[in-house]
């Protein structure tokens, strides 16, 4: 029997660092943005210890982050004054894979410092990007408090192995030296940097400063070139709007900000500017364009809000943090902590994610309800009141889609939609105007959907509806007919397809009127027999109307069956549908319904009836050519 040993794990360290640098991070100028976090982290660290002993600040109270490059070196150094690292920390930290300094200096603070603790790092891997484009790392650094002659320098070409020396460092803090590979020359650039800085590390609270450039003429006045000088210059903002007081905020300000991050020209419809605080805390700053993006239905592009961490930018479109159908929506987030991957590009579906969603998604109706309550405010200007039709011409139909995929608002945005109807041209009827002026007795909300409000306008399944003057809702957003199958009802009354199903208007039809349609159903029953017989391969059925007036026949399906709108929309989107037989009610009063129990043309009057109900609810005759002939040969 053999014995049984506890054996270690053995790592291949320079495939390690090749697989930190190499798989981790799918954008190569990630790296700048890592190593700024890292100075940004020293610099808070240092604020930190500082508060129990004020002599580590020496003679250089004011924290900064300073980005140098030499073309002729070919090197790029990020220099922080911030708390500085020990030789046995440069060992420590610097020569273990994922040890991160951040974490455990987190885990010394307690209570408000902690709350307060702007520090962003987690992994420990963000300091190794730097091999994305360097094939050698110079670190040189002397920990605050420290003589100068304790100053460290580390040096590794990502190879396996370092080397540490002992160096003379007067200031402290720490220098980031890369020395790129030919292929990362381009980083070698005032533009290119301010740039990757300006996406990335903008809202920093810390400076980041660099040599300013100017124009240097040739000789001669001959050509000449864009020099460095010796004058530092700010390139970040140092400052990020959405964490100051909104009393200090403008709506101009706020706007600004708007078009800078939408790149947007129009200003926003609206905005909610909030900090969360408790279990899971952050801030958000969100907006409601004015008018739609050309790509607003390309459900695959990437969509949400900018994503940033303690002010450091990780991900232009989160999307993990706002539903699909408010992909609209502009803005910022920016979390006290947000568990990512370890390169910080994706986000990992977590308790606090989940927390951030929720309430971003909340914070958004609210706004969308408070632009709806502005349209019957009497007091509210009149650019007041037509902000949420605005809002609704350009996103209503991507709204719609929270109806089947946000159970938990469903409730809230059904009172958010709005549409045309019989009485309204425009889409202005919410579901609450609607029942408000419901009839006496009427039992359903009835609506009809169609291709084109023309259609839906004149459709002969309305007929009956006029007529009792019972309002229909018009339906033509290509999304409705999915969307209305996660709306089964509105606030306890139940919503009504008025080409589903038999008509039963409950006590709105008279007693009369019900006797005189089952009078005709008994009288018609033979024409009904014989229809069914020249029309079973098309229809499933065929009754006598109870909903039409003016028109010879329609079309309707059963109340369980896929309408046939919903089935031509998806056959034309190249999905499976199932095959729709509907139902043909026929107008027993209708002359030519009455003509067809003595036509000798039985079969194609009937064929012609079923294809002419078919045009009038948007569909096709499967045989068009079939269809011209019968109505030509009748003609003749």
């Amino acid at each position: 029997m053999s014995e049984k040993q506890t054996l270690s794990f053995q790592a291949e360290v320079a495939q390690l660092l090749h697989l930190v640098t190499h798989s981790l991070y799918s954008n190569k100028e990630i790296f700048l943005r890592e190593l700024i976090s890292n100075a940004s982290d020293a610099c808070d660290k240092l604020r930190f210890e500082a508060l129990n002993d004020n002599a580590l600040y020496e003679d250089a109270p004011n924290l900064e982050v300073r980005v140098a490059f030499d073309k002729e070196a070919r090197t790029l150094t990020i220099t922080d004054n911030g708390i500085g690292l020990s030789q046995q920390e440069a060992i420590d930290n610097l020569g273990t894979i994922a040890k991160s300094g951040t974490r455990e200096f987190m885990g010394k603070l307690s209570g408000d410092q902690k709350q307060d603790a702007q520090l962003i790092g987690q992994f420990g891997v963000g300091f190794y990007s730097g091999f994305i484009v360097a094939d050698r790392i110079t670190v040189e650094s002397r920990r605050a408090g420290l003589k100068a002659e304790d100053g460290v320098r580390w040096t590794s070409s990502g190879a396996g192995d370092f080397e540490v020396e002992t160096i003379t460092r007067p200031q402290r803090g720490t220098s980031v030296t890369l020395h790129l590979r030919e292929d990362a020359a381009d980083y070698l650039s005032t533009w290119k940097l301010k740039s990757i800085i300006g996406k990335y590390s903008d809202h920093i609270s810390l400076p980041i400063l660099m040599r300013k450039e100017e124009w240097k003429e040739g000789e001669d006045n001959k050509g000449g070139e864009m020099v460095l000088t010796d004058e530092w210059e700010t390139v970040n903002q140092a400052s990020a709007l959405w964490s100051r007081p909104k009393k200090d905020i403008t709506p101009e300000q706020y706007q600004e900000f708007y078009k800078q991050i939408s790149h947007d020209h129009e200003a926003p419809l609206a905005w909610a500017h909030n900090r969360v605080e408790g279990a899971t805390e952050y801030v958000q700053l969100l907006y409601i364009p004015s008018h739609a993006p050309f790509d607003l239905w390309n459900r695959e592009k990437a969509a949400g809000v900018k994503l940033y961490v303690k002010r450091v930018f990780i991900m232009d479109e989160a999307e993990a943090l706002l539903p699909s159908y408010l992909r609209f929506v502009k803005g910022v987030i920016d979390s006290a902590d947000l568990p990512l991957n370890v390169s910080r590009e994706l986000l990992q579906e977590s308790r606090d994610v989940r927390a951030i969603r929720e309430g971003s998604t909340k914070r958004v109706l609210g706004m969308l309800e408070d632009l709806a309550k502005q349209e019957k405010d009497t007091a509210a200007a009149e650019e007041d009141k037509a902000k949420y039709g605005k809002f609704y011409a350009e996103f209503g139909a991507v709204l719609k889609e929270g109806l089947g995929e946000d159970f938990a608002n469903r409730d809230r945005l059904a009172k958010l939609l709005r549409f045309a109807s019989t009485t309204s041209d425009t889409a202005t009827v919410s579901l609450e105007d609607y029942k408000a002026r419901m009839k006496d007795g009427q039992a359903a909300i009835y609506y009809i959907t169609a291709d084109t409000l023309a259609a839906a306008k004149n459709s002969p399944q309305l007929e009956i509806f006029r007529k009792k003057g019972i309002e229909v809702l018009l339906m033509t957003d290509r999304v409705d007919e999915w969307a209305l199958n996660y709306l089964q009802e509105f606030d306890g009354t139940p919503m009504q397809s008025v080409a589903k199903g038999a008509v039963d208007l409950g006590t709105l039809q008279d007693e009369a009127e019900k006797k005189a349609a089952e009078e005709a159903a008994e009288t018609f029953k033979p024409v009904l027999e014989k229809l069914k017989e020249a029309l079973k391969d098309k229809a499933q059925d065929v009754r006598v109307t109870t909903r039409l007036v003016d028109s010879p026949a329609c079309l309707v399906v059963t109340d369980s069956g896929m309408s046939m709108q919903l089935a031509r929309m998806l056959k034309q989107a190249g999905q499976q549908a199932p095959e729709v037989k509907p139902v043909l009610e026929v107008n027993a009063e209708h002359p030519l319904v009455k003509k067809l129990e003595s036509s000798d043309h039985f079969d194609d009057l009937a064929n012609i009836l079923f294809d002419q109900a078919l045009l009038a609810e948007g569909g096709l005759p499967a045989d068009p050519a079939a269809y011209v002939r019968r109505v030509n040969s009748l003609l003749v």
